[in-house]
C-alpha cells in the first residue's frame, strides 16, 4: 500500500440530470467537447493526473497544490467565457472543491479521507466557483492573485473534524479593453472593422507555436498598413489564443464586423496554411482557402491572404501601401524561421535565453546580410546582456547593429526601440528619447517600445510615465512577468499599495506558467522571489530564492533581485553582502539601477551602501562626461 501527500480536485456539471433530460445528445456533446477543449489541456498545463471520471464529474490529483489552485481558477474562468454565448439553460458550468492531504494508492486509483473532504468540498462551493479547505488556503497564501472568503468550520459527511471552508469567488469573464475611441474614429471614417484572431497550431508541436503566431502577427501587420482599415491590435486578439470560441460573440466584443481564422502546419520543408473571413453581422463566409506549398512560398502566401481580404473587401490600395504590403521582410525563408524563434526566446530577459536568441538572429543576418529586423533583435539581446557580460557587447557595437537595421529598413519600429536602449544605456538620453517617441508612433502595441521606454522612465525617477508603458507591455504580452516587478517598486515608490499588490500577484501567477514551462530557467524564480518579498511572505520569498539559486547559482540579475528580496525583508547585512559582491562585477547602467530602486530603501541610509554612492556616482559622472564631450 502507497501512501503520499497529494491535492486532490473534484469537480461535477452542476444541474447534470436536467440538462440530459432536456437534451441528452447535446449535453453529451458539449461535456465531450469541454473536457477535449478545456479540462484536459488544463490538467496536462498545471501537470495533473485525471484519476477517474464519472458522467458529471471527474477527480484528479496534483503533486502541487499551487498547480491545482491555478488550475481550478483557469478553468472556472475559461467556463464562463465559453458560456457567454450560450444560453443559460443549455451552459457547462462547474462546482470544483480542492483539498490537500494524505491519500492511499492503489492501481493507479486513489482513496482516503483526503478523496473525500475533497468532494464534500466539491458540494459546497457555488455554481462556477471553487471551495478549498484551511490546508489548501494556507499553503497558497499569496502566491496567486485570488482573495479567499472565509465560510467558517463545517462537518462534513464521514469526515470526523470539523473542516474550515474557504470559497473562491465565482468566475465572471471580464470585458476586453477595446479601444472605443479609436473603434468609433475609424466607422466614422468609413473603414473595414476586422479582427485577426490567432491562427491555430496543427503542427502536432507545441514547439512551433512560434511560427503559427508569427505568421498572425505579419497578416495583421501587413492589413494595418491598409489606410481604410481597421485592425485589431495584435494584443487585444491573441487573448482569444487556444480558446475555443463563437465568430459573432468575438465580433461583438471587438466591435468589429469581419473576423479572418485560419490555421498553420509546418512540416520539414512544407506548410499548410488555411484562412477564412467570416461576415459576422450574418455567419458568412466571404472568403476561404488552403494553401499546401513549400515553405520557401510562405511570404507569398501571406500576400495573397491579405490581397484576397483587401479584395473581398472591396478597398482599393493605394500604390504605396501595395508596396508596403508586397515588401517581404527577407527572401530567404530560413532566415525568418530562425527570426522568429530569436524573437520568441528573447522575451524570457534571461541570460541563456537571450544568448540563444542572439544566435538565432545572427544566423539569420548570416542566412540573409539584408535581413533589418534581425539586426534589431541583435541590438536588442546584446544590450540586454550588458547586465551580465557588458565587456563583451560595447555600446558602439550595439549602437552599429541598430544603424544597420535603420539603413536597411528607415521605418522600423523595433530598430527604433533598440537603439533607444542602447542611446539610454550610453547616457544619452536626449537622442534617446527621440528614438522611442518614432518606435511609439511607427508601431504603439510593440512590446519592446513599451518595455524599453518604461524602463527609461524608471531611472529618470518618472514614476508615473513607467508605470503607464509598463502597463501597456505587460497587456501586449499576457505571459509577461517582467513588467510587474517594474511596476511593483514604481508603484512602492509613489505609495500606490493597492496596485503594487495586484501586480505582485500577477508576477507570481506568471512567473509559475513560466517555470513550469521551462523549469531550468532561473529568471522566474528569483522574479516570483521579489514579489513574494513585496507581499510579505518571508518563507515563500526564500523558498523562490533557494529554487533560483539552485537553477543559476552565478546570475548576476539573479543576485541582485535576491539582495532586493532580503531588503524587502529587512535582512539588510544579507542585502549588503550581495550588493558589494556585484558591484565590481556589474556594468555602469545596471549600478545606476541602484538609485532609483525603491526594493532597497531599507538599506539606502546605511554606511555599507554610502560607500557604494561613491561607485554610482563615477558611473554617473563618466555617462555625464561622454554625453558632455559628444
Amino acid at each position: 500500500m502507497e501512501r503520499r501527500l497529494a491535492a486532490i480536485l473534484a469537480a461535477d456539471i452542476v444541474g447534470y440530470s436536467r440538462l440530459m433530460g432536456s437534451d441528452e445528445s447535446g449535453t453529451l456533446s458539449a461535456v465531450k467537447n469541454c473536457r477535449t477543449e478545456l479540462l484536459n489541456p488544463k490538467i496536462a498545463q498545471h501537470r495533473g493526473r485525471v484519476v477517474k471520471l464519472t458522467g458529471d464529474g471527474m477527480l484528479v490529483e496534483f503533486s502541487s497544490i499551487v498547480n491545482a489552485v491555478a488550475c481550478a481558477d483557469q478553468v472556472q474562468r475559461e467556463a464562463a467565457q465559453r458560456n457567454l454565448s450560450v444560453l443559460e439553460d443549455k451552459r457547462i458550468e462547474f462546482r470544483i472543491g480542492i483539498h490537500l492531504g494524505d491519500v492511499i494508492v492503489e492501481e493507479g486509483d486513489i482513496f482516503g479521507d483526503g478523496v473525500n473532504v475533497a468532494a464534500r468540498l466539491e458540494t459546497l462551493a457555488e455554481p462556477g466557483g471553487i471551495a478549498v479547505s484551511a490546508s489548501v488556503r494556507d499553503h497558497v497564501g499569496s502566491r496567486l492573485d485570488l482573495s479567499f472568503e472565509d465560510r467558517g468550520e463545517h462537518r462534513l459527511k464521514n469526515i470526523k473534524e470539523p473542516v474550515r471552508v474557504y470559497a473562491i469567488s465565482p468566475r465572471r469573464a471580464l470585458p476586453l479593453k477595446v479601444n472605443k475611441a479609436a473603434l468609433t474614429a475609424a466607422r466614422e471614417k468609413h473603414k473595414q472593422l476586422v479582427a485577426v484572431l490567432p491562427f491555430t497550431n496543427m503542427s502536432g508541436d507545441a514547439e512551433q507555436e512560434y511560427f503559427s503566431d508569427g505568421i498572425t502577427e505579419d497578416i495583421i501587420t501587413d492589413l494595418s498598413k491598409v489606410s481604410n482599415l481597421y485592425v485589431v491590435a495584435r494584443n487585444t486578439a491573441f487573448t482569444y489564443k487556444g480558446k475555443s470560441v463563437q465568430v459573432k460573440q468575438v465580433a461583438a466584443e471587438l466591435g468589429v464586423d469581419f473576423v479572418l481564422e485560419g490555421s498553420v502546419r509546418k512540416v520539414g520543408q512544407r506548410v499548410r496554411i488555411t484562412g477564412q473571413l467570416i461576415d459576422a453581422r450574418n455567419g458568412g463566409h466571404l472568403w476561404a482557402d488552403r494553401f499546401d506549398r513549400d515553405l520557401t512560398d510562405i511570404f507569398a502566401i501571406q500576400d495573397e491572404i491579405t490581397h484576397a481580404i483587401v479584395d473581398q473587401l472591396k478597398i482599393k490600395l493605394l500604390p504605396e501601401e501595395r508596396r508596403a504590403i508586397e515588401a517581404e521582410p527577407t527572401s530567404n525563408v530560413e532566415a525568418y524561421t530562425y527570426y522568429l524563434r530569436g524573437r520568441q526566446l528573447s522575451h524570457t530577459w534571461t541570460r541563456p535565453y537571450l544568448l540563444l536568441a542572439r544566435r538565432m538572429f545572427a544566423t539569420a543576418v548570416a542566412l540573409d546580410p539584408e535581413y533589418a529586423r534581425a539586426f534589431a533583435g541583435m541590438a536588442d539581446c546584446e544590450s540586454a546582456l550588458r547586465d551580465w557580460h557588458a565587456g563583451e557587447y560595447t555600446l558602439q557595437g550595439i549602437l552599429s547593429l541598430s544603424a544597420k537595421a535603420l539603413a536597411l529598413d528607415p521605418n522600423l519600429a523595433e530598430a527604433h526601440a533598440s537603439r533607444g536602449l542602447a542611446l539610454h544605456q550610453d547616457g544619452r538620453d536626449e537622442e534617446a528619447l527621440v528614438e522611442f517617441e518614432k518606435a511609439l508612433a511607427l508601431e504603439p502595441d510593440l512590446y519592446e517600445v513599451n518595455f524599453h521606454y518604461g524602463r527609461f522612465l524608471f531611472m529618470q525617477g518618472k514614476f508615473e510615465g513607467a508605470i503607464t508603458f509598463f502597463t501597456r507591455a505587460a497587456e501586449i504580452r499576457p505571459d509577461d512577468y517582467l513588467s510587474p516587478i517594474h511596476l511593483m517598486s514604481a508603484c512602492r515608490s509613489l505609495g500606490l499599495m493597492e496596485e503594487r499588490e495586484h501586480w505582485a500577484r500577477v508576477c507570481i501567477e506568471r512567473a509559475e506558467q513560466a517555470l513550469e514551462r521551462h523549469p531550468e530557467n532561473s529568471g522566474p524564480a528569483h522574479r516570483g522571489a521579489l514579489a513574494l518579498a513585496h507581499l510579505g511572505d518571508a518563507e515563500g520569498a526564500k523558498e523562490w530564492v533557494k529554487r533560483a539559486q539552485m537553477i543559476d547559482p552565478d546570475d548576476i540579475v539573479a543576485q541582485y533581485n535576491i539582495a532586493c528580496v532580503y531588503a524587502l525583508l529587512n535582512e539588510c547585512d544579507a542585502a549588503l553582502d550581495l550588493l558589494e559582491a556585484l558591484l565590481p562585477q556589474s556594468s555602469c547602467y545596471h549600478i545606476l539601477w541602484f538609485k532609483h530602486d525603491s526594493d532597497l530603501d531599507s538599506v539606502r541610509d546605511h554606511p555599507r551602501f554610502e560607500k557604494m554612492l561613491d561607485a554610482i556616482a563615477a558611473c554617473s559622472a563618466s555617462m555625464d562626461f561622454k554625453e558632455a564631450s559628444e
